[in-house]
């Protein structure tokens, strides 16, 4: 829902949409690490301990 947000609000505003593209890449990027730490997280409990 990160870009279906973006393009809800790009549409309602579209001189905004520029300065608010960095943001939308920026927050797909910590949501993808965030996901991939997590997934890091879990194996390591299933294997290690």
């Amino acid at each position: 829902t990160i870009f279906g947000n973006y393009l809800a609000g790009a549409l309602r505003n579209p001189s905004a949409a520029d300065g608010q593209f960095g943001r939308l890449i920026f927050g797909f990027a910590v949501t993808e690490a965030l996901g991939i730490f997590s997934l890091l997280v879990a194996l390591l409990l299933l294997f290690a301990v």
